[in-house]
């Protein structure tokens, strides 16, 4: 199991250090505060830390197989609906990018459906592809908002 009871606290911090220092920087320029875009990028696992845990809670309902944060790359095993069972999946969740932004997340899932006595790979509407990625990028820019507000 992943430990990250700690870690939403220090990536929360992490970011509003980094929005503090991006605001003072600016003070006495011209320059606009790079708040936005310093909080975006909080990576100190690898990847957009935000989607990475948005990703993580999202799947969190079927066991993992691999979760990298450093490649970004997490996996579950088959996962069953106790409220129908005779229908399983199967999800890969890639963070592709260190920003928080739509295309550095892409969700590939796997259905099998039973049949005789076994499992019989079965197609998987786009929609529920897309619903997972708008999930887990609603979540993320919670998460964001949240740890930049305080």
């Amino acid at each position: 199991m992943i430990a990250t009871h700690s870690m939403p606290r220090r990536i929360a911090q992490a970011a509003l250090v980094a929005a503090s220092l991006a605001s003072l920087a600016a003070c006495g320029g011209r320059d606009r505060p790079q708040a936005d875009l310093a909080a975006s990028q909080v990576t100190t696992i690898g990847v957009n830390s935000y989607l990475w845990r948005a990703a993580l809670e999202t799947v969190s309902f079927a066991p993992l197989l691999q979760a990298d944060s450093a490649g970004g790359v997490i996996v579950t095993d088959w996962y069953a609906n106790p409220t129908n069972p005779g229908e399983r999946v199967k999800l890969t969740v890639s963070i592709l990018d260190q920003d928080l932004r739509a295309d550095a997340l892409r969700v590939a899932a796997s259905r099998q459906v039973a049949q005789g006595g076994g499992w019989v790979d079965a197609p998987v509407q786009a929609a529920t592809v897309q619903k997972l990625e708008d999930i887990i990028l609603t979540k993320a820019r919670d998460l964001r908002r949240q740890a930049v507000s305080g």
